[in-house]
């Protein structure tokens, strides 16, 4: 992935006049990749999701106020320009990403926790993001709550709801048989659903305005700023491997459609470039994490398994004696 993304995102952004017209087919192949993902999760992994809600009330907090205040005063540090800022606040007061679902489950997080975190920051998003960037950035903003509800039913709810379903009612057989066998095909609806999105984009990259990459560094900075955040706080928490890839991608990831739509309609001109600078970043940013994540682990793991044959001899050395 660290090499298909990028791929993937520069053929967006060269070849828009190909792939934006293919965007209508995001949503119901977005859906069938959440049906995919859903499929290895199950009715007691949600309920114990809410019963010990502490690393999903973490990513609700770091989401909803650390990183709005933080993207404020780095913004205001940087840029003179208030439309810049206002699209920075934007950026990082906008919903957990749903594509975040997807790099929880290709990478085996916990999709249970990564659902929960996109469900409930969404369902906030119409009381938290106006009270946001009334206090940051002193404007009133009033959220479209029936689109976002709409988006988060068709690319979320539903297929989540059938994919938990069908995984019940088989006893296991949906997660077990049917996600293996159709896991390579949401891999290759992922790599189109990337290239789509990254259509936006062309216009402001081609452009080479010098805001542009202005804003496009400063974006690209605190995203990876936004990922290792992520990263401390579930490494602070103590959080097991799959709930740490979750808290990750939940913290890192935005959901640049609706902060596209909310900076254009009260904040026109150039606030529309760092929201959709994230459009750039994130998916490569993702990709980038992911790897780095599962060389992490995996030396993780090697270390526990030395350290458990370690200790397995010298309780032998000691028996011996």
């Amino acid at each position: 992935m660290p090499i298909v993304v990028p791929c993937c995102v520069v053929l967006g952004v060269l070849f828009p006049q190909v792939f934006s017209v293919l965007k209508p087919a995001v949503t119901p192949l977005f859906a069938i990749i959440t049906f995919q993902g859903s499929l290895n999760t199950s009715l007691r992994q949600i309920m114990r999701t809410f019963r010990h809600p502490s690393e999903l009330l973490a990513i609700l907090a770091v989401s909803i106020v650390v990183m709005p205040v933080l993207a404020r005063l780095a913004g205001g540090l940087f840029f003179s320009d208030f439309e810049i800022v206002a699209g920075i606040v934007i950026e990082y007061s906008i919903p957990v990403a749903v594509v975040s679902f997807m790099w929880i489950d290709m990478y085996h997080g916990n999709a249970s926790l990564g659902l929960a975190a996109i469900l409930v920051s969404t369902v906030l998003a119409p009381v938290t993001l106006p009270i946001t960037i009334q206090l940051l950035m002193g404007t009133a903003v009033q959220v479209d709550v029936l689109s976002m509800v709409k988006d988060l039913a068709l690319m979320v709810a539903v297929p989540a709801v059938a994919g938990v379903a069908v995984n019940e009612f088989t006893g296991g057989w949906g997660h077990e048989t049917l996600s293996p066998r159709i896991a390579p095909v949401c891999r290759l609806l992922a790599v189109f659903v990337i290239t789509c999105n990254s259509t936006g984009m062309s216009a402001y990259v081609l452009s080479f305005d010098p805001m542009v990459l202005q804003a496009a560094l400063f974006i690209l900075v605190f995203a990876c700023f936004g990922f290792a955040l992520g990263l401390v706080v579930a490494c602070l928490m103590r959080v097991p491997p799959a709930d740490l890839y979750s808290m990750v991608f939940a913290v890192g990831l935005r959901n640049i459609s609706s902060g596209a739509v909310i900076a254009a309609e009260f904040f026109p001109g150039a606030a529309i470039i760092p929201v959709m600078m994230g459009t750039l970043f994130q998916q490569v940013l993702a990709a980038v994490v992911s790897a780095v994540l599962h060389h992490l682990m995996a030396e993780e793991r090697e270390r526990g398994r030395k350290r458990v044959l370690m200790a397995r001899f010298l309780q032998r050395r000691e028996h011996e004696r």
